[in-house]
């Protein structure tokens, strides 16, 4: 049998489709930034035609938007799971701190610095990135509120206190472009101790043991 026999393309429903576009333009988005995001560039990473991706975006301004938001919403569930596995809510906390530190938060923390900044001219990707925020703002609310009923935190207003810790960690992450080897420890501590404050937590009761 003749090994040139092409392999016949499988042909995709439009909701898996969509769901490779907005991937791949997420992942671009991730790596390179949402300016990389055009019409013309996800029609190379997948190896079809331009008008492929604009039968389902008609511009390159939906696209941006909607790579940002998958992409945001993919960090917001690693980092805290709408359905969280077994555990205490300052364990989940604890969690949720030690993954938000460090060079592998970067690219999000890049990613969220890029689509603000963008935002100020693209209306689309400005409503995405006030939608990602509150349900950043939503899901840290509901563990706080967790942690209070289980008499593990202390505090009148989840809400606020939420917002105050993601303050915080916004206000580090706009650091990811530039040198942090000479940070010190209290400010790379910064949203830990903020939440621990906040939450009437002792000090070091958020700080991984291992």
């Amino acid at each position: 049998m003749s090994s040139s026999v092409q392999r016949k393309r499988i042909r995709k429903t439009p909701e898996a489709r969509r769901a490779e576009i907005v991937e791949t333009a997420a992942r671009v988005a991730l790596l390179e930034g949402l300016e990389c995001v055009t019409l013309r560039r996800i029609a190379e990473e997948l190896d079809v035609r331009p008008g492929l991706i604009s039968h389902y975006f008609p511009s390159a301004e939906e696209l941006v938007a909607e790579a940002f938001a998958i992409a945001a919403m993919g960090e917001l569930d690693a980092l805290l799971p709408a359905d969280r596995p077994e555990g205490t809510p300052t364990e989940h906390l604890a969690r949720y701190f030690a993954l938000s530190t460090g060079e592998a938060y970067d690219d999000i923390s890049r990613l969220w610095i890029n689509a603000r900044h963008l935002s100020r001219y693209r209306p689309l990707l400005r409503e995405r990135v006030a939608e990602m925020e509150r349900a950043s703002d939503d899901r840290l609310e509901g563990l706080i509120r967790d942690g209070v009923r289980a008499g593990e935190f202390r505090t009148d207003a989840p809400r606020t206190a939420a917002i105050q810790i993601l303050v915080v960690l916004d206000g580090l992450g706009a650091h990811a472009n530039t040198d942090r080897s000479d940070r010190p420890e209290a400010v790379t501590r910064m949203a830990l101790t903020t939440a621990e404050r906040v939450l009437g937590l002792p000090d070091g009761a958020l700080t991984p043991t291992s």
